[in-house]
């Protein structure tokens, strides 16, 4: 993991401290300072200290509370669980530009030509796949799923301008990895992971050097049309809250990581608090809560160049399917279809149960992976 661009020394009372994880340490000496000094103003004038009796009551508070809250930012993630250690333990890790990226390979039908490559979602991971990974790989002779730059099991640097170009291009360079980069390229793709297909996308429309041959593309829930698209409060918060980003994203915790993201399942799919600790597990790796608020740029991206994105799913001949989960608060029915329909004729959309929301890999993995199934099948 690339860590801050900086990391100062500081000495206090004789002791010196090195980066932001001492920071706790720190805290607390500079309190008991700064108590030791509000003694002495007592000593020297009492009648002055008489009159602020109170605000100095308040002062204490909160000089007591700082290393409360510094002990609280320093809570270190949780353990993997035995079915998240061991998705990361079968699976590598290959560099890119010197940062470690973690992907899965799976080698499915003995004999098959065909290869597909998952793309996940915000804020997730590769992770989310697991429930429709083995029934992919009795189709498909390779199944390959890679954590993007800042989510999962790879690196996380911070500061970094996290970008859609940037995680497209990791996708390249696995691939180039892997030596398949000549190979033709089923892509399977979700939320986040749908933007970086649509960037895929273009680069093969462009017949770009180094870019994948796209033989077809299925999409999820991803919020592909800007105008459609309703993030959610905590998400336009970190996006666009300047100062008030970085503070949020320490504050961060199981707690409000799972009350945000639940209500974007349904009613009768959503998590257990298992699963939702697998998923909190992920982002907490490397300290992913800490570069959220820059992942979260992709959203300003889409609006940025929706023209190049909308319209590179709008001018290839490839097969291009899409399964929607229509309870998805972030990507509404029926505004959604109706302006993905309108935009992509040709495409085919698979709608399943009404109450499917924003997941339905990890909802509905068996209508899920039939949808998919009867998408490959048909051409």
């Amino acid at each position: 993991m690339v860590g801050p661009l900086w990391a100062p020394r500081v000495g206090i009372c004789g002791a010196e401290f090195s980066g932001e994880r001492n920071s706790a340490i720190m805290v607390v000496l500079v309190s008991g300072a700064l108590l030791k000094l509000l003694q002495k103003y007592r000593e020297r004038d009492s009648r002055w200290l008489q009159g602020l009796r109170m605000r100095e009551w308040w002062v204490q508070v909160g000089l007591l509370a700082v290393p409360l809250l510094a002990a609280y930012l320093h809570i270190p993630p949780p353990q993997l669980s035995p079915a998240l250690h061991s998705w990361k333990s079968s699976g590598k890790f290959f560099t890119y530009k010197g940062l470690r990226i973690f992907y899965q390979d799976s080698v499915g039908v003995v004999g098959s030509p065909e290869i597909v490559v998952l793309l996940h979602g915000f804020p997730t991971s590769s992770y989310d796949w697991y429930k429709i990974w083995e029934g992919l790989t009795l189709r498909f002779h390779r199944v390959i799923a890679l954590d993007f730059l800042g989510f999962g099991f790879s690196d996380k640097p911070r500061p970094h301008h996290y970008s859609i170009f940037e995680q497209a291009s990791i996708v390249e360079a696995l691939l180039r990895h892997l030596g398949l980069q000549s190979r033709r390229i089923n892509l399977l793709s979700h939320d986040y992971g749908d933007t970086v297909a649509q960037e895929l996308l273009y680069r093969f429309k462009q017949n770009r050097s180094g870019r994948l041959t796209i033989k077809s593309l299925c999409l999820s829930n991803g919020g592909i049309f800007p105008e459609t698209h309703r993030p959610l409060l905590l998400q336009k918060l970190l996006k666009d809250g300047g100062m008030l980003s970085p503070i949020l994203t320490r504050l961060m915790n199981f707690f409000v990581f799972s009350r945000g993201l639940t209500p974007v399942f349904g009613p009768y799919t959503r998590p257990s608090e298992s699963e939702l600790w697998d998923m909190w597990a992920g982002i907490r790796n490397n300290d992913g809560n800490l570069v959220i608020d820059s992942l979260l740029q992709y959203i300003n991206q889409r609006k940025k160049f929706r023209r190049r994105w909308v319209g590179a799913l709008a001018s290839v001949s490839i097969p291009i399917h899409f399964i929607y989960g229509p309870l998805d608060p972030v990507n509404p029915y029926p505004e959604f279809l109706e302006l993905y329909r309108k935009t992509l004729p040709r495409s085919t959309v698979s709608i399943l149960d009404d109450h499917i929301s924003h997941y339905p890999q990890l909802e509905d993995p068996m209508g899920f992976l039939n949808a998919y199934m009867g998408f490959i099948n048909s051409f």
